[in-house]
């Protein structure tokens, strides 16, 4: 099993916050060739300034995930910490971690400087 991470920010509202979700997932599926059939978890943290939706019910409605299981959370609230981020980690079946390729989008990418 490997965990696959990634983040993005968003706009608090349910259209921006849905749309973002599936945008991350969606890149980190294809950026890393997943089997929708090998995912058996994704989890989402988000800051406390997004509170209009959950990540994940959009994800699951719109990629077809419903034997998927989700969970969503808030983000410790870190002074000084990127704002409006949602991050996420994909656990995925028969993957190898050192194949593993981290998405961040936007500015986000400023989280883990290191994978530039």
């Amino acid at each position: 099993m490997a965990v696959i991470r990634g983040a993005i920010c968003a706009n608090n509202t349910i259209e921006d916050i849905s749309s973002k979700s599936v945008e991350l997932v969606n890149s980190i599926i294809q950026e890393n060739n997943v089997d929708l059939q090998h995912i058996s978890a994704i989890i989402f943290s988000a800051t406390k300034d997004l509170d209009a939706c959950y990540p994940a019910k959009a994800v699951r409605e719109q990629l077809c995930l419903s034997n998927v299981a989700f969970m969503c959370f808030q983000e410790m609230g870190v002074v000084g910490s990127l704002d409006h981020c949602i991050r996420v980690g994909i656990f995925v079946d028969d993957f190898s971690q050192s194949n593993v390729k981290h998405v961040y989008i936007g500015r986000a990418q400023d989280l883990r400087k290191d994978l530039k």
